[in-house]
C-alpha cells in the first residue's frame, strides 16, 4: 500500500481524546501552565475550552498536536499516545484552525487548501478534486480558487482556512479562537455555518474560547477552566447553565442564565403564534373575519406570494378597500427560520424594532410567527429554569 494511502486510512471520521494527567511547565515558571488535566472527548463532539486568560486552554489544546510538547502525562488520539508519532507527521493528521487564520499569502485560495495534501504525497487530480469539494462546502464560489488571500474578506479567509484544515480529512480538529478577529455580524454566520457543517462531518474538535456566550453556542460539552488549567466543570451546555459546579462556575457564566438558556434552543422548539395569510387579491373581509378569530393571537395579517413566502405586514389601510393589494404598507422587516437558534432570533427582532416576525421552512413558506412577547412568557416561567427545554439538542441543521 502506498505511503499516502497508509496515512490517508488512519485519517478521516473522528477519534476520541483522551488527557491522562497532561502537564506542561516552562523552564521559567515557577507553576505549571497545566497541571495535571485529565479529560475524555468523546469522537465526534465539539469540546470547548473556556476560562479567563492564562488559565492553560491554548496550551492544552496544542499539546494535542505537540506544537507545545508535554512535560508529563499523556494524551490519547484515538487510543494511541501522541509522543509515540514524529511530530510533523502528527500535525499533517490533526487539523488546526487558528484565529489570526494563517492563510500562505504568497500562495492562492487552491494551494493554500492543497497544503497538507501535497505533503502526503497525493496526486494532482485528487488534490484538485478535494479542493473543489472543500471549496463547495465551505461555500464559497470555485472562481475565486485562484485568487489569494488578500483579495478575500475576512469571513472567506476564514472559511478558507477550515477548509484548509479539513483536506485530509482528518479525525481530530484544534480551533484557536477560529472566529475571535471577525466582525460581530460575520461571526455569527460563520459560527451557524460551522455547526451546519459539523452535522455533516462530525469531526472531533477542541476549540478555544474566552467568551462564554461562544462555548454555550458551540460546544456538546464544555470544559470551564481555572489557573494551571484546572477544570472547575465539565458539562453540557444545559448542565453548566443549570447547575453551576461552583461559585467560579456562576460567576464565570454570569448572571442571565435564563438568558442564555435562549441559545440552546431553536425557533422550532416554541410554540409559534398564527397570524392570517393572504394573496394578492383575495377578499379583505375574509382576512378581516380571520383577524377576529380566537386562536390568531397576531393583530396583523401577513402577505404572502403563490409559495405562502412573506412579502409585507398589511395595515388597516390595505385592508379598507374590498381586495388585497399587490404591495403591503407596512415593512416585512426580520424573517426567520425554523432553524436559527433563539437568542439569535430575539436579537434580530430587537435589532428590527419589531414585535413580530415570520417564522418560514426551508422551501421559505410561512410556518407561523414568533413574538417578543413568546420569548418573555419563557423567560419568565419555571421551564425556563429547569432542565425540560435544555433537554433539546444542540442547533445543528
Amino acid at each position: 500500500m502506498p505511503a499516502a494511502e497508509a496515512t490517508e486510512q488512519s485519517q478521516g471520521g473522528a477519534s476520541s481524546v483522551s488527557y491522562q494527567g497532561a502537564t506542561k511547565r516552562y523552564d521559567d515558571a515557577s507553576a505549571p501552565a497545566v497541571d495535571h488535566l485529565d479529560l475524555e472527548v468523546e469522537a465526534g463532539e465539539i469540546c470547548v475550552l473556556v476560562g479567563p486568560s492564562g488559565c492553560g486552554k491554548t496550551t492544552s489544546m496544542r499539546m494535542v498536536n505537540r506544537t507545545v510538547e508535554l512535560t508529563e502525562g499523556d494524551i490519547l488520539v484515538g487510543g494511541e499516545s501522541v509522543k509515540r508519532k514524529d511530530g510533523p507527521r502528527l500535525r499533517r493528521e490533526i487539523g488546526y484552525v487558528i484565529q489570526q487564520i494563517g492563510l500562505f499569502p504568497h500562495r492562492t485560495i487552491a494551494q493554500n487548501i492543497a497544503t497538507v495534501p501535497q505533503l502526503l504525497g497525493w496526486d494532482k487530480d485528487r488534490i484538485r478534486a478535494r479542493t473543489a469539494e472543500l471549496l463547495e462546502l465551505v461555500g464559497i464560489d470555485p472562481e475565486l480558487s485562484d485568487r489569494y488571500p488578500a483579495q478575500l474578506s475576512g469571513g472567506q479567509q476564514q472559511r478558507i482556512g477550515v477548509a484548509r484544515a479539513l483536506a485530509a480529512d482528518p479525525p481530530v480538529m484544534l480551533m484557536d479562537e477560529p472566529f475571535g478577529a471577525i466582525d460581530p455580524i460575520n461571526r455569527e454566520r460563520l459560527q451557524n455555518e460551522f455547526l451546519r457543517l459539523q452535522a455533516d462531518i462530525r469531526k472531533t474538535i477542541l476549540f478555544v474560547t474566552h467568551d462564554i456566550d461562544e462555548a454555550i453556542k458551540m460546544g456538546d460539552r464544555i470544559a470551564i477552566m481555572h489557573e494551571h488549567g484546572k477544570v472547575e466543570q465539565y458539562a453540557t451546555p444545559a448542565e453548566i447553565l443549570m447547575a453551576p459546579a461552583n461559585e467560579f462556575v456562576e460567576d464565570f457564566v454570569g448572571a442571565d442564565r435564563a438568558l442564555k438558556r435562549l441559545s440552546l434552543m431553536r425557533v422550532r422548539d416554541i410554540n409559534l403564534w398564527k397570524a392570517p395569510l393572504a394573496r394578492a387579491g383575495r377578499p379583505t373581509s375574509e382576512v378581516r373575519a380571520e383577524l377576529d378569530r380566537p386562536d390568531v393571537e397576531v393583530p396583523y395579517a401577513l402577505l404572502v406570494d403563490d409559495r405562502e413566502r412573506p412579502r409585507g405586514w398589511l395595515t388597516a389601510r390595505d385592508l379598507a378597500g374590498d381586495t388585497v393589494p399587490a404591495t403591503a404598507d407596512a415593512p416585512l422587516g426580520p424573517v426567520l427560520e425554523t432553524g436559527d437558534v433563539m437568542r439569535d432570533a430575539l436579537a434580530d427582532l430587537l435589532q428590527g424594532e419589531s414585535m413580530y416576525a415570520p417564522v418560514t421552512d426551508h422551501n421559505g413558506a410561512v410556518v407561523g410567527i414568533l413574538s417578543v412577547e413568546i420569548i418573555s412568557e419563557f423567560l419568565g416561567s419555571p421551564e425556563a429554569k429547569t432542565d425540560e427545554h435544555a433537554a433539546v439538542e444542540r442547533p445543528r441543521d
